[in-house]
């Protein structure tokens, strides 16, 4: 026998004298042990696990997530709004019930690999792989042919043609020829085992963002900084290590009215100094310390200082003055004192709505205070209510607040590396296989005889045209040497 090995072995797995899955199957002597094993490997809880994450998906997608109790209550009412609250369907992919079938699926899938690991670990980590030529022979697909040299002549050429194509090969000689068998992609039967892992990476990912992550929003007025946010489930306080301040907000519209761009130019303050800097957009967060924060809303404020016009029925005369919310204006010609009271950015009056509005109150100087509604849109408003002097917002400066989605997944980079190796396992498992070839030349007379066959644990169309192609070329060296001699 002469024998020849090009495959790089690990002597660890050589040593490897008992698997994985015997190894915890004896220290499983318990019954009940055995049983739970026996019950984490079947592969009906595994489609009963996958069935309720779909089930619970689909009412995750029926019942919004996260929203504030007023709207559960007058969605579903009281009695509906109690029960779905007991079972966490208002924050599903973050209860204790969700969090078990991820562990579950997550045990299941480890039980059933070990489980199934045994008999594909002798096939890849053996030193010198059997080889049985009778099954070959009993192959359906198998090339024969007649080559005019003897076994001798063609055994170092096949030798040379096979070790080109094959990781692995060995010659085996007999009396009248000898055996090729060779081998290649034998790792390629652990793909399966890649996108199981991949999958485990996956649930743990999601399972730590679960458990460890968080989803919130919080407003923050032009020009102050916040250091907690306020979360989605439940309502409370994260507090942030780190504080965030909106420098600057700017929207702008349409023709129609409806926003086309609002912007917000963030800064990350630590011990009061700006660390990073950065102008966000819907889609375009900022990231800080594993934290996204996301444009998500915006909304008008109250501006700190505005000017009113107040012009004298009596008189003609128009007097401007600058204040602010709560403070009280002494008017002049004794029409009174006028204060502003609130600021809205939409007020309905007699079905129509007016925009952005200030609400006043005017007190003569003999007589009751009078509600002043003042339209910042409609200058002259104040005119329909007949009274001594008519009251008009002259300007101000429009402050706005950026409402920032707020979330932390320290799983996410767990989830990003089990897509990647899903898409290598899925590959392996798809478009690879291990293939095995053997070549049996037969001396007959002063000529050879020649059978090629080959087995793939997958794609066996492929390797079917593989050993045609292999057989093609021997055939075509042979008529190469006969027209050579």
């Amino acid at each position: 026998m002469n024998g020849k090995n090009h495959l790089i072995y690990f002597e660890p797995f050589q040593k490897l004298k008992i698997t994985i899955a015997d190894c915890i199957l004896k220290m499983a002597d318990l019954d009940y042990l055995k049983s739970s094993w026996k019950f984490f490997k079947s592969v009906k809880l595994s489609v009963v696990i996958l069935l309720s994450i779909a089930t619970t998906s689909i009412i995750g997608t029926l019942i919004p997530q996260n929203q504030s109790p007023e709207k559960y209550l007058k969605a579903f009412g009281e009695p509906l709004y109690r029960i779905f609250d007991v079972f966490d369907l208002f924050d599903m992919y973050h209860s204790w019930w969700f969090q078990v079938l991820i562990v579950g699926l997550t045990i299941n899938i480890i039980v059933c690999s070990i489980d199934r690991l045994s008999a594909t670990w002798k096939i890849i980590f053996v030193k010198i792989p059997p080889f049985n030529i009778s099954k070959f022979k009993k192959l359906s697909d198998k090339e024969e042919f007649i080559d005019e040299r003897t076994p001798k002549q063609l055994q170092k050429t096949y030798e040379s043609i096979i070790s080109k194509s094959f990781g692995y090969y060995r010659v085996e000689e007999f009396n009248k020829g000898f055996c090729i068998f060779a081998e290649k992609w034998r790792w390629t039967r652990l793909g399966i085992y890649k996108v199981h892992l991949s999958v485990l990476l996956l649930l743990v990912g999601a399972l730590i963002g679960s458990i460890f992550g968080f989803d919130g929003y919080v407003n923050i007025p032009e020009g102050e900084a916040v250091s907690s946010i306020r979360l989605r489930n439940g309502g409370q306080i994260q507090n942030l290590d780190f504080n965030i301040r909106c420098d600057d907000f700017n929207v702008s519209f349409y023709d129609s009215g409806a926003p086309k761009e609002f912007r917000s130019k963030l800064s990350i303050l630590e011990t009061g100094k700006p660390v990073l800097q950065k102008d966000i957009v819907v889609n375009d967060p900022l990231q800080y310390k594993g934290i996204n924060f996301f444009q998500s809303s915006y909304g008008p404020l109250p501006p700190k200082e505005l000017t009113l016009s107040f012009k004298s029925v009596k008189t003609g005369k128009i007097y401007s003055q600058n204040t602010t919310i709560g403070q009280e204006i002494e008017l002049p010609e004794d029409m009174g004192k006028f204060v502003v009271k609130d600021y809205r950015n939409s007020v309905d009056f007699r079905g129509q709505n007016v925009g952005e509005a200030f609400i006043g109150s005017l007190t003569p100087k003999d007589g009751n205070s009078v509600f002043v509604l003042l339209p910042s849109r409609f200058p002259s408003f104040d005119g329909m209510r007949k009274g001594n002097v008519i009251v008009s917002v002259g300007g101000y400066n429009q402050r706005y607040y950026t409402g920032l989605q707020v979330t932390n997944d320290p799983g996410v980079w767990v989830v990003y590396a089990g897509f990647i190796m899903m898409i290598i396992g899925c590959f392996i498992t798809f478009f690879m296989s291990h293939q095995r070839l053997c070549i049996e030349v037969t001396q007959k007379g002063e000529k050879s005889e020649i059978m090629i066959a080959g087995t793939a644990n997958k794609n066996k169309l492929g390797m079917q045209n593989k050993i045609k192609k292999i057989s093609q070329r021997l055939i075509d060296l042979e008529k190469t040497s006969t027209a050579d001699a």
